[in-house]
C-alpha cells in the first residue's frame, strides 16, 4: 500500500470523519462527480457524449481559434500556469474538498478563478475535466484576458467577460490601428463577417488601459475569503514594495524575455496573417512562468490542437509514453501479443503520438527552465558563516535574502509553497553526520505535517529551514493548532466546520483562522544557523563540509494527502500525483561551505 494512504496520522482522523459526515449533506450534483474515479477515463463515448454541448456553448471561443494568427503567443500560453490553472488534478481535488468540507456553501470561489469560463457556463463547481468544455478546461484563456474591459480591482475573480465569437472585439494594450491595416490588406484574405469567404477575425481591437497595469492582475491575486481571510496577497505585497512605489510593474517582470527581471519587452509581429507579419511593436511573453508544473500526461498538457486531433483525453491518458511507446526501440522489439488499448494497437498510432510527446516534453521543459529563472530572481543564497568547527562541535549560519523588489518570496499562496535549505554535512571520508531540510518517504519535509514526524518514525527537524508559512485555526475549546488547509476542526467527537462566533467586521480580522507568514519582504534577509553537537560527530574526523542547496516545489505532498479524499483526475492516484510533484522540485541554489575555523 503506498506510503500516502498507509500512515494514517490520528490528527487527522477528525479531518476523515468530517468529510464522511459532511460529505451527506452536500448536493448530489457536487458529490456525484468523481475526478479520476469515473467510467469516462475509460470509456471514449464520455468525450462524444458531450461534444453537442461543447458545439452549442458560442460565446466562449477556444484558445485554439486565436493559434493562426498568434502562434507565438498561443504557444508560450499552452504550456503556462494560466493554461495549466484548471488542468491542474491538485486544484481540482483541493476545490472539491473545500466544497464538501464546507458543505458547499463555498460555491464558486475558488473555480471562478480557475475556470471563469466554466463558470459563465454553468458548469459543475467539482467534476472530472474531461467533462468540461474545451475552453472551460483552458482555465486562463486568450478571452479571459482579452475579452474584459472594465478595471475590476480586488474581487477575487468575480468580473465579467463580454460574450461573442471570433469576429467580436477584444481588447489589446495598443489599440486598433495595426489591425485595421491588416483587415485592409487585399493579399491578407482576412473578414470581419461571418459567412464572407476568408479568415474570420475580430473586427475591431479597442484599447483597454488597464491590460499594461498591475492593477488587472490584482482581480486574481489577491484573494479574500468571504469571511475576511487574507488567503492571497499578492498584489497588496506590490502595492507596498518598492516596485510598486518606482512604478514598475507586474508586466514588465512576468511577460518580458529576461523573467522575474523588469526591463523592455521584446518587440516583433503581434500576429502573422498568412504568412506576413504585422508591423512591429512591444511583445508581452504569455508563458508567465511561477512556481507551478504540470504533473499530468504530457498527451493532455500543454494544449496543443495536433493532440487533439489525434486522440481524445481518455485515449492519452492510457498511452503508455513512459514504457517507450512509439519509440523505435520499443517498436522494433515488442512482443506481438503486447496488451495495447485498441486505439493504440496499430504501431502507426503510437509513432505518431510519439512525436507529438517529444514535443510536449520539450515545450514543458521550456517552461520548467524559464520557471526556474523566475525562482532564482526572487530567492538567493547570500553569505555564510562558520562560528565553530572543531571536534568539540559545528556552528554555522548561511543567508537567504528576497532579491525581487515586486513582492515577498514566496508570494500568493504562502501556506502551500515549499522553499526551503536542504543542508547535508559530511565528514574527511564522506560520512553523512548531519541532515536537515531532507524529504521523508511521502516526499514531505521533516516538520510538524510530516506524517512520518506525527507517528513518531521520523524525528522533527528542528534545523529546518523554511519559508512556507502555516495556517493557524482556533478550536472550539480554545487554543489554535496548524492545519493544512485553513478550516477550523471541532475537537469534539462530532466534527463539524466551525463558523466564526461573532462578525470579523468588528475586529478587521477573522477569528477562526490565519496565516503565520514566514516568506521575506523585498530586499529583506534571514539567517539559517546548525549547529551539529560533539554527539553526533563522535565517531568521524574532520575536516566537515556542508553542502548546502536551496530548493523549491509546488505543494508539500501533506497537501496531496489532505485532499485526497475526493479522487484525483485522469484516474491519477495519491501516490502518482504526490511522485510527480516530489520530482519537480527545483534545486535554484546550490553551496559547499568548508566548515573549518579562520
Amino acid at each position: 500500500m503506498n506510503a500516502v494512504v498507509k500512515n494514517l496520522p490520528t490528527h487527522f482522523l477528525g479531518t476523515f470523519m468530517a468529510w464522511l459526515i459532511v460529505g451527506l449533506v452536500i448536493q448530489s450534483t457536487v458529490i456525484g462527480q468523481a475526478t479520476g474515479q469515473e467510467k469516462s477515463v475509460d470509456d471514449r463515448s464520455a468525450d462524444e457524449a458531450h461534444q453537442e454541448v461543447f458545439e452549442e456553448a458560442e460565446g466562449f471561443p477556444s484558445a485554439s481559434k486565436c493559434q493562426s494568427c498568434h502562434p507565438k503567443q498561443y504557444r508560450e500560453w499552452s504550456v503556462s500556469p494560466h493554461a495549466y490553472a484548471q488542468m491542474s488534478p491538485v486544484f481540482n481535488a483541493m476545490s472539491g474538498t473545500i466544497i464538501k468540507l464546507s458543505s458547499g456553501t463555498n460555491g464558486d470561489f475558488c473555480i471562478r478563478c480557475h475556470s471563469p469560463i466554466g463558470m459563465a457556463l454553468d458548469e459543475p463547481l467539482f467534476t472530472s475535466n474531461l467533462k468540461r468544455h474545451p475552453a472551460s478546461r483552458e482555465g486562463i484563456t486568450c478571452i479571459v484576458c482579452h475579452r474584459v474591459n472594465l478595471g475590476y480591482g480586488k474581487i477575487s475573480g468575480r468580473f465579467g467577460i463580454e460574450k461573442g465569437d471570433v469576429d467580436a472585439p477584444v481588447y489589446g494594450p495598443g489599440g486598433n490601428a495595426i489591425l485595421a491595416e491588416a483587415i485592409k490588406d487585399p493579399d491578407g484574405g482576412l473578414v470581419t463577417e461571418p459567412g464572407k469567404p476568408g479568415a474570420l477575425v475580430h473586427g475591431t481591437a479597442p484599447k483597454f488601459f488597464q491590460l499594461t497595469q498591475s492593477g488587472f492582475c490584482g482581480i486574481c491575486h489577491d484573494v479574500t475569503l468571504v469571511n475576511g481571510f487574507r488567503l492571497e496577497e499578492a498584489f497588496s505585497e506590490y502595492k507596498a514594495s518598492p516596485a510598486g512605489r518606482k512604478g514598475i510593474t507586474c508586466q514588465q517582470c512576468h511577460m518580458r524575455d529576461a523573467p522575474g527581471v523588469p526591463g523592455e519587452y521584446a518587440v516583433g509581429p503581434a500576429a502573422i496573417v498568412n504568412g506576413k507579419p504585422t508591423k512591429d511593436r512591444n511583445l508581452s511573453n504569455h508563458l508567465i512562468a511561477g512556481p507551478d508544473y504540470s504533473v499530468i500526461h504530457p498527451g493532455l498538457f500543454p494544449f496543443n490542437p495536433e493532440a487533439t486531433a489525434l486522440a481524445t483525453m481518455s485515449e492519452w491518458i492510457h498511452f503508455m509514453h513512459e514504457e517507450g511507446w512509439g519509440k523505435p526501440e520499443f517498436e522494433d522489439r515488442v512482443a506481438t501479443d503486447y496488451g495495447f488499448p485498441a486505439r493504440w494497437s496499430d504501431s502507426k498510432s503510437r509513432r505518431e503520438a510519439r512525436e507529438i510527446i517529444d514535443a510536449q516534453q520539450a515545450l514543458l521543459a521550456e517552461a520548467k527552465a524559464r520557471s526556474k529563472k523566475v525562482l532564482q530572481a526572487g530567492y538567493q543564497l547570500g553569505e555564510h558563516v562558520v562560528h565553530e568547527a572543531s571536534q568539540g562541535g559545528l556552528d554555522f549560519s548561511v543567508q537567504v535574502f528576497n532579491a525581487t523588489e515586486g513582492h515577498g518570496v514566496p508570494t500568493g499562496f504562502i501556506a502551500e509553497r515549499v522553499a526551503a535549505l536542504r543542508v547535508t554535512v559530511t565528514d574527511a571520508e564522506g560520512k553523512v553526520v548531519f541532515r536537515s531540510g531532507d524529504l521523508d518517504p511521502n516526499g514531505d519535509v521533516r516538520d510538524l505535517h510530516s506524517v512520518y514526524v506525527h507517528n513518531g518514525e521520523l524525528p522533527l527537524d528542528k534545523h529546518l529551514f523554511s519559508l512556507q508559512s502555516k495556517f493557524i485555526t482556533r478550536n472550539i475549546r480554545g487554543g489554535e493548532r496548524e492545519q493544512v488547509l485553513a478550516v477550523n476542526y471541532s475537537i469534539d467527537p462530532l466534527p463539524y466546520v466551525r463558523p466564526d462566533t461573532r462578525p470579523s467586521i468588528l475586529l478587521g480580522r477573522t477569528l477562526g483562522a490565519r496565516i503565520h507568514k514566514n516568506n521575506i519582504m523585498p530586499g529583506n534577509k534571514r539567517w539559517a544557523r546548525y549547529k551539529v553537537s560533539a554527539g553526533e560527530l563522535e565517531g568521524s574526523t574532520g575536516p566537515y563540509k556542508a553542502n548546502v542547496k536551496f530548493f523549491a516545489g509546488m505543494v508539500p505532498v501533506n497537501l496531496i494527502y489532505e485532499i485526497m479524499g475526493v479522487g484525483f483526475d485522469y484516474g491519477m492516484s495519491p501516490r502518482d500525483v504526490a511522485d510527480a510533484v516530489v520530482a519537480g522540485h527545483e534545486v535554484l541554489w546550490e553551496r559547499d561551505i568548508e566548515l573549518k575555523t579562520h
